[in-house]
């Protein structure tokens, strides 16, 4: 297994606000909650650089948004 390093994080308090709210509502740890939005960001970070585009759907309205990524 890789060895891991710890790492300091300073978050506004909305930001931990966001972060517990997520860790609460998916009973994963605060850890997990962050270590997944990093595989999720690395996703589509790597989709995006293949050409991909990202949408979201409103099936009521009948509405489509593309995601831009910066």
């Amino acid at each position: 297994m890789a060895t891991k390093k710890t790492m300091t994080l300073n978050l506004t308090p909305e930001e931990m606000e966001v972060l517990e709210g997520l860790s609460a509502k998916k009973e994963l740890s605060k850890t997990a909650v962050l270590r997944m939005a990093l595989r999720f960001y690395q996703l589509i970070d790597v989709r995006f650089e293949q050409g991909q585009k990202l949408y979201f759907e409103d099936d009521e309205k009948k509405e489509k948004a593309e995601l831009i990524f910066i």
